[in-house]
C-alpha cells in the first residue's frame, strides 16, 4: 500500500456540518464523543457570525436589555430539549413557570381561567372545573380528542374542529397556531393531534419553562462551550454557495466564498440549513413549500416580576406573554398579515393588549403608551405546516450518498419547533456514525 493510500486509511474521516443553528449544534454535540475518542474529525461552518440561528439572544440597544430573537414556549413535553440540555451540561438553565397551570385571559369578555392537566393517560382533570377552560365541559374535550384522533391524512385543523365552541376558540385553535405556526385553515390536523397527545398524556407535559437569562444562555452558549472543550470551534462567516458531486453522486467539493473544501472519500456532509437553501443546493431533494412568519414585541416594564411567568391571551393579536424581569415579550404566530405593518403601529396595538391583559390577570396598571419597545419580524420563521407539506418533509438520508439533512423542517415526526430541530440533528449524527461504522466494517 502506498503512502497516500495508507494516510487515507489512518486519518479519521471528517464530518462537515454546514449550519450552526440548533439542528447543526445538536448534530455536533451528538458527534463530539467520537471526536474526543479520536475516531472522527468535525468541521462546523456557519454563514453568520454567531451560532443558534433563530434560537438566540442579543443585547438590544434601545431597551438596554438582552432579548431573544424569537419567543419559544417550552413545555415539559419537549423531551428533546431537556435531553439536549443534559448533554451540554445546562440542565438547570430553564426556569419552571406556572406550577399551578398556565393562566389565560380573554380580552373580549374579561374572563380568566387556568389550564392545569393532570399527568397520565386518564384525563381526570377534565372533571375539575378549576383546571379546564372557562365555559367548557368534559364532553367537549373528549369529542375533540375523538375527532382529532380520526383526522384523515389531508385534513386541516379547521376542518376537524368545526364550530365556534369555547374549547376551540379558547384553547385548541390558539394551541394549533402556537405549535404549528400555521392558521387552522391550513394546518395539519394529524401533526397537531400528535403534539397534543405528547403534551397532555405525559406527566408534567403541560408545564411551561422559560429561559430566564435568554435562549443563548440556556441552549447555545453551553453547546458552543461543550464543543470548545472537545477542541472544536465554529468556522463563522462561511456561507456555502454550492457543492459539486462526483460521478457516483458523492460530494466532491464544498464551494465557499473564495475557497473550496474537498471532502475525503470517507467523509460525510450534514446540511443543517433552511429548506430554501437546501433546495438551491440540491434541486432534486423535495422540501416543504411556503413559510409562515412570527412577530415578537418586546416592551420594557416600569416594574420587575419576581419570577418568570407566561400568560395566554385570547381575543387579540397577542397570543402569549412572557414576563422576565422587567421585560414583557409578546408573540404573534402565523403572522404573515402583520409583516407589512409599521413597527410603531404594531407596538401600539400590542402594548394596548398587554395593558388590558395584565390588568385582568394581576391588576397591574401600565402607562397608556409604551415607553421603550422593539418589534422583531421573522418573515420565514417556519415552513407552512400543512397536510401537503408533511409529505414533502425529507428523511435524514434523502439527499444521496454521503449527505445527511438536519433541520426542524425534515421528517422528524415533530412540528417545526426547538424539539424538531434537536431531534433532526441527533438523527443526522447517529446516521453519520452508523454509515461510517458500516464503511469501516
Amino acid at each position: 500500500m502506498d503512502r497516500v493510500a495508507l494516510r487515507g486509511v489512518l486519518t479519521p474521516p471528517t464530518v462537515h456540518i454546514v449550519g450552526a443553528g440548533l439542528a447543526g449544534l445538536a448534530a455536533a454535540i451528538g458527534l463530539s464523543d467520537a471526536v474526543r475518542a479520536g475516531s472522527l474529525r468535525l468541521r462546523i461552518y456557519e454563514a453568520t457570525g454567531h451560532a443558534g440561528g433563530r434560537c438566540r439572544s442579543y443585547p438590544d440597544a434601545r431597551l438596554g436589555r438582552v432579548i431573544d430573537n424569537g419567543n419559544h414556549l417550552i413545555l415539559g413535553a419537549n423531551r428533546p430539549v431537556f435531553q439536549f440540555l443534559e448533554a451540554i451540561g445546562a440542565g438547570g438553565r430553564l426556569a419552571p413557570a406556572a406550577a399551578d397551570g398556565i393562566p389565560f385571559v380573554d380580552l373580549c369578555d374579561g374572563s380568566q381561567w387556568r389550564v392545569k392537566p393532570g399527568g397520565g393517560r386518564l384525563p381526570t382533570w377534565l372533571w375539575r372545573p378549576a383546571d379546564r377552560v372557562a365555559g367548557t365541559r368534559p364532553a367537549d374535550y373528549l369529542a375533540a380528542a375523538w375527532r382529532l384522533a380520526r383526522a384523515p391524512c389531508g385534513a386541516t385543523v379547521a376542518e376537524v374542529l368545526q364550530g365556534e365552541t369555547p374549547l376551540h376558540r379558547r384553547l385548541l385553535r390558539p394551541l394549533s397556531v402556537a405549535i404549528l405556526n400555521t392558521e387552522p385553515a391550513a394546518a395539519s390536523a394529524r401533526q397537531f393531534a400528535r403534539s397534543l397527545l405528547a403534551i397532555f398524556a405525559a406527566p408534567g407535559g403541560w408545564r411551561p419553562f422559560i429561559a430566564a437569562r435568554g435562549l443563548s444562555h440556556a441552549l447555545i452558549e453551553p453547546a458552543v462551550m461543550r464543543l470548545d472543550e472537545a477542541g472544536l470551534c465554529l468556522e463563522t462567516h462561511r456561507r456555502l454557495h454550492g457543492l459539486e458531486r462526483d460521478p457516483a453522486g458523492r460530494v466532491a467539493r464544498l464551494l465557499f466564498a473564495g475557497e473550496a473544501v474537498e471532502p475525503g472519500p470517507r467523509d460525510r456532509l450534514i446540511l443543517a440549513l433552511p429548506p430554501d437553501a437546501v433546495a438551491e443546493l440540491l434541486p432534486g431533494v423535495p422540501v416543504p413549500a411556503g413559510s409562515r412568519a412570527i412577530l415578537n414585541g418586546h416592551f420594557l416594564l416600569p416594574w420587575r416580576v419576581p419570577s418568570p411567568s407566561v400568560l395566554g391571551v385570547i381575543g387579540g393579536l397577542t397570543e402569549w406573554v412572557f414576563l422576565r424581569e422587567d421585560v414583557a415579550s409578546l408573540t404573534v404566530s402565523a403572522a404573515d398579515g402583520g409583516i407589512g405593518r409599521a413597527a410603531a403601529d404594531l407596538a401600539v396595538e400590542l402594548w394596548s393588549e398587554l395593558r388590558r391583559a395584565l390588568a385582568l390577570w394581576r391588576g397591574c396598571a401600565l402607562p397608556p403608551a409604551p415607553p421603550l419597545w422593539r418589534i422583531v419580524k421573522e418573515r420565514r420563521a417556519t415552513f407552512l405546516q400543512s397536510p401537503a407539506n408533511q409529505a414533502r418533509r425529507p428523511g435524514t438520508a434523502a439527499a444521496g450518498p454521503g449527505i445527511l439533512l438536519a433541520g426542524d423542517w425534515t421528517a422528524t415526526g415533530l412540528p417545526a419547533t426547538l424539539d424538531g430541530a434537536i431531534r433532526s440533528g441527533r438523527r443526522a449524527a447517529h446516521a453519520a456514525l452508523a454509515e461510517l461504522g458500516r464503511a469501516a466494517a
